[in-house]
């Protein structure tokens, strides 16, 4: 292994990525969408490159990660949801097992999973973090993958 490893700017040039967008709360997961895009385009990655896949919800990213994963067609994931708690314990079991998924698709298969769910207690919230107040998600979950991506090249197998 080597060390000091300091990319500096993400390089998407060349990677093939794909991205798992919730079609629940789809106003939020689409600026989280279109900042993912902007972000992997100006780190290099031509269009052609960035394919999306559409779930129901945030449960159901975990399993098509882990598909893609699997079936070696893309080096790296970004997850797009947005979790915005309700009245009932539904908001805990699903952003815990979006989280607990996500993280096991990128252990199991040595690939950048970028976590791009966000999780928040009101839809205000949710916007500022999709390209509001507080930037976009999407888009540093985006290049999360991609450096990450970057890195685990860099270490070799």
């Amino acid at each position: 292994m080597k060390d000091g490893y300091a990319p500096g700017q993400p390089d998407a040039t060349g990677l093939r990525i794909g991205i798992v967008a919730s079609r629940f709360n789809p106003t939020v997961v689409g600026r989280l969408l279109d900042g993912a895009v902007q972000a992997l385009q100006a780190a290099g990655a031509r269009r052609d490159d960035v394919r999306v896949w559409w779930v129901p919800g945030a449960f159901e990213i975990p399993l098509v990660a882990h598909r893609l994963a699997a079936s070696g067609s893309v080096d790296c994931v970004v997850a797009l949801g947005a979790v915005i708690r309700g009245e009932t314990p539904h908001f805990d079991f699903v952003a815990g097992e979006a989280t607990r998924g996500c993280g096991a698709v990128a252990r199991e298969f040595g690939i950048a999973v970028g976590f791009g769910i966000i999780t928040t207690d009101t839809v205000a919230q949710a916007e500022a973090r999709a390209g509001g107040t507080h930037g976009n998600k999407g888009a540093e979950a985006a290049l999360a993958a991609v450096e990450t991506t970057n890195l685990l090249a860099h270490l070799g197998p």
